[in-house]
């Protein structure tokens, strides 16, 4: 299937959803929030989010908004053939933002969509213009492999996320604390701990949650909104995917299995531990 690539304003009221496709999401003016099953937060103009196929979401615009939203199926010419190494973009959820030289190229993408195609040509031509901005991305994004190898200071890491569980937080916030750019920091911390940041901050909310879950009595609403979920319904469909059951019935005593067992392991591991203290947050916030 083709990639399509529309400009829609997006609704105030928080919607969301899953789709078998990847997307990735601009604003172009205004702001919006995104939520990827628990990273996200504000994406201003020339900002964007990078959502895998498959991945609940919620969204929402501020006020006066237009989006670019560009829908790329796994088959999808800008993502195989010569592209196919594109894919890996969509490894893990990501909120990036836009240099000088991308916001020229929107501009130039904006004007190609303003003057319409051909029918026969409309398809050829969005996914030639989806995959020059997918390459800019993964070169952008991707950090160089001759970089310094300075071990990232979990602990440090590790107090400041449990001091913002709830909070809307990012991955730059955390680079921040290790002096690193966003892009170095990501490649450091999967190199170290054999997951993204996203992956890491996702399973300490996890973790925190199912500790509030079975050690209190607090309403699932609470625990979603202290672990730094959007909402309860957020927080459930989190721990049937993970834990293969709902909060709910974890706490009644239903026997539940562990974290997918196909995740690389950490050295870190105590960190990552459902009995040890609760850690979470990182590009990153449920809400």
């Amino acid at each position: 299937m083709p990639s399509t690539i529309r400009q829609i304003p997006l609704e105030t009221a928080t919607k969301h959803h899953s789709h078998d496709f990847h997307q990735i999401v601009i604003t172009l003016c205004g702001s919006s929030e995104f939520e990827i099953e628990g990273l996200g937060g504000r994406v201003n103009a020339f900002s964007g989010c990078i959502v895998p196929a498959n991945h609940e979401h919620y969204y929402s615009g501020n006020g006066h908004n237009r989006q670019l939203i560009l829908d790329l199926p796994e088959d999808a010419p800008a993502l195989t053939g010569e592209h196919r190494e594109l894919v890996a973009l969509f490894d893990a959820p990501r909120f990036f933002a836009l240099d000088s030289p991308l916001r020229h190229y929107l501009t130039f993408v904006e004007s190609e969509l303003s003057r319409g195609f051909d029918n026969s040509t409309t398809s050829f031509q969005q996914d030639r213009l989806a995959a020059t901005l997918l390459g800019s991305l993964k070169a952008r994004l991707g950090a160089p492999g001759c970089a310094a190898q300075r071990r990232i200071d979990l602990n440090q890491i590790d107090r400041f996320i449990r001091r913002h569980l709830a909070d809307e937080l990012r991955v730059a916030d955390l680079a921040k604390l290790a002096c690193l750019s966003e892009a170095h920091f990501s490649e450091r911390f999967r190199a170290q701990t054999g997951l993204s940041p996203w992956q890491y901050v996702r399973r300490q909310r996890l973790h925190a949650a199912r500790q509030l879950v079975m050690q209190s009595r607090l309403p699932l609403t609470d625990i979603a909104i202290q672990t730094g979920f959007a909402n309860q319904s957020a927080l459930s469909h989190a721990f049937r995917r993970s834990y293969g059951a709902s909060p709910r019935q974890l706490r009644q005593g239903f026997a539940a299995p562990t974290l997918d067992t196909n995740s690389r392991s950490t050295p870190h591991s105590t960190a990552l531990s459902p009995a040890t203290s609760p850690v979470g947050a990182g590009v990153l916030s449920s809400r």
